[in-house]
Protein backbone atom coordinates (compact mmCIF):
# COMPACT_ATOMS: atom_id res chain seq x y z
CA UNK A 1 0.00 0.00 0.00
CA UNK A 2 1.37 3.25 -0.46
CA UNK A 3 1.93 6.00 2.03
CA UNK A 4 2.44 9.71 2.00
CA UNK A 5 5.25 9.50 4.92
CA UNK A 6 7.79 10.17 3.08
CA UNK A 7 10.15 13.44 3.45
CA UNK A 8 9.44 16.39 1.25
CA UNK A 9 12.68 17.79 1.77
CA UNK A 10 11.66 20.96 3.58
CA UNK A 11 15.06 22.71 4.13
CA UNK A 12 15.00 22.64 7.98
CA UNK A 13 16.15 19.56 10.17
CA UNK A 14 16.04 18.43 14.12
CA UNK A 15 18.26 21.58 14.78
CA UNK A 16 15.78 24.23 13.62
CA UNK A 17 14.18 26.39 16.05
CA UNK A 18 10.45 27.65 15.84
CA UNK A 19 11.56 31.43 15.64
CA UNK A 20 13.72 30.01 12.25
CA UNK A 21 10.22 28.05 11.19
CA UNK A 22 8.47 31.70 11.36
CA UNK A 23 11.29 33.89 10.03
CA UNK A 24 9.91 36.01 7.29
CA UNK A 25 6.14 35.02 7.95
CA UNK A 26 3.73 37.73 8.88
CA UNK A 27 0.82 36.08 11.00
CA UNK A 28 -0.76 39.19 12.20
CA UNK A 29 -4.44 38.92 11.91
CA UNK A 30 -4.53 34.89 13.18
CA UNK A 31 -5.70 33.61 16.21
CA UNK A 32 -4.13 30.15 17.68
CA UNK A 33 -4.98 28.34 20.53
CA UNK A 34 -1.77 26.33 21.59
CA UNK A 35 -2.87 24.51 24.83
CA UNK A 36 -0.05 24.24 27.42
CA UNK A 37 1.31 27.42 25.53
CA UNK A 38 2.88 28.42 29.05
CA UNK A 39 4.99 25.75 29.90
CA UNK A 40 7.88 24.06 27.88
CA UNK A 41 7.29 23.62 24.61
CA UNK A 42 4.06 24.87 24.33
CA UNK A 43 5.53 28.05 25.87
CA UNK A 44 8.50 28.55 23.15
CA UNK A 45 5.13 27.95 20.44
CA UNK A 46 3.68 30.54 21.80
CA UNK A 47 6.65 32.67 21.57
CA UNK A 48 7.14 32.26 18.30
CA UNK A 49 3.27 32.65 17.05
CA UNK A 50 3.15 36.19 19.36
CA UNK A 51 6.65 37.34 17.49
CA UNK A 52 5.09 36.58 14.33
CA UNK A 53 2.32 38.47 15.21
CA UNK A 54 -0.24 35.86 15.84
CA UNK A 55 -2.91 36.55 18.61
CA UNK A 56 -2.85 33.02 21.25
CA UNK A 57 -5.36 32.12 23.70
CA UNK A 58 -3.64 29.56 26.30
CA UNK A 59 -6.42 27.66 27.98
CA UNK A 60 -4.61 26.74 30.73
CA UNK A 61 -5.32 24.23 33.80
CA UNK A 62 -3.18 26.43 35.84
CA UNK A 63 -4.17 29.88 35.01
CA UNK A 64 -2.61 31.89 37.51
CA UNK A 65 0.78 30.04 36.58
CA UNK A 66 0.35 30.80 32.94
CA UNK A 67 -0.77 34.21 33.36
CA UNK A 68 2.90 34.57 34.83
CA UNK A 69 4.68 32.65 32.36
CA UNK A 70 2.84 34.87 30.07
CA UNK A 71 3.31 37.83 31.40
CA UNK A 72 5.60 40.03 28.91
CA UNK A 73 4.24 38.19 25.98
CA UNK A 74 2.28 40.39 23.95
CA UNK A 75 -0.99 39.16 22.46
CA UNK A 76 -1.47 36.50 24.74
CA UNK A 77 -4.77 35.99 26.46
CA UNK A 78 -5.50 33.08 29.18
CA UNK A 79 -8.21 31.01 30.25
CA UNK A 80 -9.04 28.30 32.44
CA UNK A 81 -9.32 24.98 31.04
CA UNK A 82 -8.43 21.61 32.57
CA UNK A 83 -8.20 18.69 30.08
CA UNK A 84 -9.07 15.88 32.11
CA UNK A 85 -12.27 17.10 32.70
CA UNK A 86 -14.82 17.04 29.91
CA UNK A 87 -17.18 19.97 32.10
CA UNK A 88 -14.59 22.48 31.91
CA UNK A 89 -13.62 21.60 28.03
CA UNK A 90 -17.26 22.20 27.09
CA UNK A 91 -17.04 25.25 29.27
CA UNK A 92 -14.12 26.79 27.83
CA UNK A 93 -15.27 25.75 24.09
CA UNK A 94 -18.93 27.43 24.60
CA UNK A 95 -16.64 30.69 25.93
CA UNK A 96 -15.21 31.02 23.08
CA UNK A 97 -17.64 30.49 20.39
CA UNK A 98 -19.64 32.36 21.83
CA UNK A 99 -17.04 35.46 21.17
CA UNK A 100 -17.88 35.27 17.65
CA UNK A 101 -14.00 35.05 16.57
CA UNK A 102 -12.50 32.52 14.33
CA UNK A 103 -9.69 30.14 15.27
CA UNK A 104 -6.53 30.19 12.38
CA UNK A 105 -4.57 27.33 14.28
CA UNK A 106 -5.18 24.45 16.89
CA UNK A 107 -1.90 22.97 18.64
CA UNK A 108 -2.68 20.14 21.10
CA UNK A 109 0.38 20.99 22.97
CA UNK A 110 -0.36 19.82 26.68
CA UNK A 111 0.41 16.34 28.22
CA UNK A 112 0.92 13.98 30.62
CA UNK A 113 3.66 11.46 30.22
CA UNK A 114 4.40 8.61 32.22
CA UNK A 115 2.62 9.29 35.22
CA UNK A 116 1.51 6.84 38.09
CA UNK A 117 -1.75 5.15 37.59
CA UNK A 118 -4.91 7.78 38.07
CA UNK A 119 -8.41 7.64 36.97
CA UNK A 120 -10.17 11.03 36.12
CA UNK A 121 -13.42 11.12 34.93
CA UNK A 122 -16.26 8.11 35.06
CA UNK A 123 -12.69 5.86 35.92
CA UNK A 124 -10.57 6.83 32.56
CA UNK A 125 -6.95 5.84 32.42
CA UNK A 126 -6.07 9.62 33.30
CA UNK A 127 -2.96 9.75 30.00
CA UNK A 128 -5.64 8.65 27.28
CA UNK A 129 -8.22 10.74 29.04
CA UNK A 130 -5.90 14.07 28.98
CA UNK A 131 -3.93 13.73 26.11
CA UNK A 132 -6.44 12.36 23.64
CA UNK A 133 -10.05 12.48 24.79
CA UNK A 134 -9.54 16.21 26.20
CA UNK A 135 -8.24 17.09 23.36
CA UNK A 136 -10.89 15.17 20.98
CA UNK A 137 -13.47 17.00 22.91
CA UNK A 138 -11.76 20.28 23.03
CA UNK A 139 -11.47 19.98 18.93
CA UNK A 140 -15.04 18.95 18.04
CA UNK A 141 -16.71 21.81 20.47
CA UNK A 142 -14.87 24.23 18.58
CA UNK A 143 -15.48 23.25 15.55
CA UNK A 144 -17.83 26.21 14.89
CA UNK A 145 -15.18 28.53 15.27
CA UNK A 146 -12.45 26.64 13.22
CA UNK A 147 -12.15 28.93 9.83
CA UNK A 148 -11.57 27.23 6.16
CA UNK A 149 -8.09 26.88 5.99
CA UNK A 150 -7.46 26.62 9.14
CA UNK A 151 -5.03 24.02 10.45
CA UNK A 152 -5.11 21.44 13.74
CA UNK A 153 -1.77 20.39 14.98
CA UNK A 154 -1.79 17.27 17.40
CA UNK A 155 1.43 16.59 19.24
CA UNK A 156 1.88 12.87 19.49
CA UNK A 157 5.54 11.87 20.13
CA UNK A 158 7.88 9.13 19.54
CA UNK A 159 6.41 7.20 22.61
CA UNK A 160 4.11 5.97 20.17
CA UNK A 161 6.27 3.35 19.35
CA UNK A 162 5.93 1.71 22.99
CA UNK A 163 2.04 1.10 22.04
CA UNK A 164 -0.73 1.11 19.83
CA UNK A 165 -4.25 0.75 21.14
CA UNK A 166 -5.42 -1.61 23.07
CA UNK A 167 -8.58 -2.61 22.07
CA UNK A 168 -8.75 -5.43 24.73
CA UNK A 169 -7.60 -3.34 27.22
CA UNK A 170 -7.95 0.52 26.99
CA UNK A 171 -8.10 1.29 30.15
CA UNK A 172 -5.44 -1.17 31.62
CA UNK A 173 -7.65 -2.82 33.82
CA UNK A 174 -5.57 -5.65 33.91
CA UNK A 175 -2.50 -4.18 34.92
CA UNK A 176 -1.14 -0.58 34.43
CA UNK A 177 2.33 -0.09 32.80
CA UNK A 178 2.80 4.05 32.51
CA UNK A 179 5.13 3.41 29.73
CA UNK A 180 2.45 1.48 27.48
CA UNK A 181 0.22 3.80 28.94
CA UNK A 182 1.60 6.47 26.91
CA UNK A 183 2.51 4.95 24.44
CA UNK A 184 -1.42 4.69 23.59
CA UNK A 185 -2.26 8.03 24.18
CA UNK A 186 0.27 9.22 21.79
CA UNK A 187 -0.73 6.35 18.99
CA UNK A 188 -4.13 8.14 19.83
CA UNK A 189 -2.79 11.84 19.03
CA UNK A 190 -1.44 10.83 15.68
CA UNK A 191 -4.63 8.60 14.68
CA UNK A 192 -7.10 11.28 16.23
CA UNK A 193 -5.28 14.09 13.64
CA UNK A 194 -5.77 11.16 10.42
CA UNK A 195 -9.27 11.13 10.82
CA UNK A 196 -9.72 14.66 11.78
CA UNK A 197 -8.11 15.38 8.34
CA UNK A 198 -10.35 12.78 6.86
CA UNK A 199 -13.36 14.40 7.51
CA UNK A 200 -12.46 18.16 7.59
CA UNK A 201 -10.95 18.63 4.40
CA UNK A 202 -13.70 19.40 2.82
CA UNK A 203 -14.50 22.37 4.65
CA UNK A 204 -10.76 23.58 4.10
CA UNK A 205 -9.43 22.64 7.53
CA UNK A 206 -6.25 20.31 7.65
CA UNK A 207 -4.82 18.00 10.66
CA UNK A 208 -1.42 17.03 10.91
CA UNK A 209 0.51 14.44 14.10
CA UNK A 210 4.02 14.72 15.15
CA UNK A 211 6.98 13.85 17.39
CA UNK A 212 9.00 16.69 18.32
CA UNK A 213 12.15 15.52 19.78
CA UNK A 214 13.49 14.63 23.13
CA UNK A 215 13.29 17.89 25.11
CA UNK A 216 14.48 17.86 28.69
CA UNK A 217 10.40 20.05 29.81
CA UNK A 218 8.57 19.55 32.96
CA UNK A 219 6.82 16.70 30.72
CA UNK A 220 9.32 14.84 33.00
CA UNK A 221 7.59 15.48 36.20
CA UNK A 222 6.93 12.30 36.97
CA UNK A 223 10.05 10.70 36.38
CA UNK A 224 12.43 9.96 39.03
CA UNK A 225 15.96 10.83 38.58
CA UNK A 226 17.07 7.49 39.13
CA UNK A 227 15.02 6.59 36.09
CA UNK A 228 16.24 9.84 33.30
CA UNK A 229 19.09 8.83 34.53
CA UNK A 230 19.56 5.24 33.89
CA UNK A 231 17.90 5.99 30.37
CA UNK A 232 20.76 8.43 30.00
CA UNK A 233 19.29 11.69 29.72
CA UNK A 234 20.74 13.37 32.65
CA UNK A 235 23.90 12.34 35.09
CA UNK A 236 23.93 12.56 39.26
CA UNK A 237 23.94 16.37 39.32
CA UNK A 238 20.72 16.75 37.02
CA UNK A 239 22.85 17.75 34.11
CA UNK A 240 21.79 17.07 30.32
CA UNK A 241 24.08 14.06 28.79
CA UNK A 242 22.70 13.36 26.11
CA UNK A 243 23.63 15.17 22.81
CA UNK A 244 20.53 13.95 21.10
CA UNK A 245 18.50 15.82 23.49
CA UNK A 246 16.83 19.05 21.76
CA UNK A 247 16.38 22.71 23.40
CA UNK A 248 13.06 23.79 23.70
CA UNK A 249 13.19 26.45 21.00
CA UNK A 250 14.44 23.82 18.95
CA UNK A 251 11.51 21.16 20.08
CA UNK A 252 8.69 23.51 19.25
CA UNK A 253 9.97 23.45 15.98
CA UNK A 254 7.92 20.58 13.94
CA UNK A 255 4.43 21.83 15.86
CA UNK A 256 5.33 25.26 14.43
CA UNK A 257 6.20 23.73 11.05
CA UNK A 258 3.02 21.71 10.86
CA UNK A 259 0.46 24.65 11.51
CA UNK A 260 2.41 26.72 9.29
CA UNK A 261 4.41 25.41 6.23
CA UNK A 262 2.84 26.19 3.18
CA UNK A 263 4.93 23.13 2.53
CA UNK A 264 2.05 20.98 3.99
CA UNK A 265 -0.71 22.62 1.95
CA UNK A 266 -1.72 19.27 0.36
CA UNK A 267 -0.15 16.73 3.19
CA UNK A 268 -3.07 16.46 5.64
CA UNK A 269 -2.99 13.53 7.83
CA UNK A 270 0.77 12.69 7.71
CA UNK A 271 2.89 12.34 11.21
CA UNK A 272 5.78 14.60 11.05
CA UNK A 273 9.17 14.91 12.54
CA UNK A 274 12.28 17.09 12.97
CA UNK A 275 10.68 19.59 10.72
CA UNK A 276 9.70 16.74 7.87
CA UNK A 277 7.78 14.32 7.09
CA UNK A 278 8.20 11.18 9.21
CA UNK A 279 9.70 7.83 6.99
CA UNK A 280 7.66 4.68 7.80
CA UNK A 281 8.81 2.62 10.69
CA UNK A 282 9.36 -1.22 10.92
CA UNK A 283 9.42 -0.60 14.77
CA UNK A 284 13.40 -1.63 15.42
CA UNK A 285 14.08 1.94 16.10
CA UNK A 286 12.32 4.50 17.73
CA UNK A 287 12.69 6.40 14.44
CA UNK A 288 9.64 7.52 12.11
CA UNK A 289 6.05 6.51 12.70
CA UNK A 290 4.46 2.88 13.34
CA UNK A 291 1.84 1.76 10.29
CA UNK A 292 -0.80 1.61 13.73
CA UNK A 293 0.01 4.94 14.13
CA UNK A 294 -1.27 5.74 10.13
CA UNK A 295 -3.94 2.97 9.66
CA UNK A 296 -7.17 4.80 8.53
CA UNK A 297 -9.18 1.88 9.96
CA UNK A 298 -7.52 2.06 13.24
CA UNK A 299 -8.41 6.05 13.25
CA UNK A 300 -11.98 5.87 11.98
CA UNK A 301 -12.72 3.10 15.04
CA UNK A 302 -10.89 4.90 17.56
CA UNK A 303 -12.92 8.42 16.44
CA UNK A 304 -16.25 6.46 17.02
CA UNK A 305 -15.17 5.28 20.29
CA UNK A 306 -14.19 8.57 21.05
CA UNK A 307 -17.19 10.34 20.49
CA UNK A 308 -19.23 7.39 22.33
CA UNK A 309 -16.81 8.07 25.61
CA UNK A 310 -17.30 11.63 25.38
CA UNK A 311 -20.69 12.28 23.93
CA UNK A 312 -19.40 14.65 20.63
CA UNK A 313 -18.98 14.37 17.40
CA UNK A 314 -19.23 17.58 15.22
CA UNK A 315 -19.18 15.59 12.15
CA UNK A 316 -21.85 13.09 13.01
Amino acid sequence: MTTPQHKIGSGFGERSTADEILRGTDLSGTLAIITGGYSGLGLETTRAFTRAGAHVVVPARRPETAQAALAEFDGVEVASLDLADLDSVRKFAGRFVASGRGVDFVVNNAAVMACPETRVGPGWEAQFATNHLGHYALVNRLWPAIKPGARVVSVSSAGHHYSGIRWDDLGFERGYDKWQAYGQAKTANALFALHLDTLARDAGVRAFSLHPGGILTPLQRHLPKEEMIAIGWIDEAGNQVNDSIKTPEQGAATQTWAATSPQLAEMGGVYCEDCDIAEPSDGTVRAGVRDYATDPEQAARLWALSAELTGVNAFS
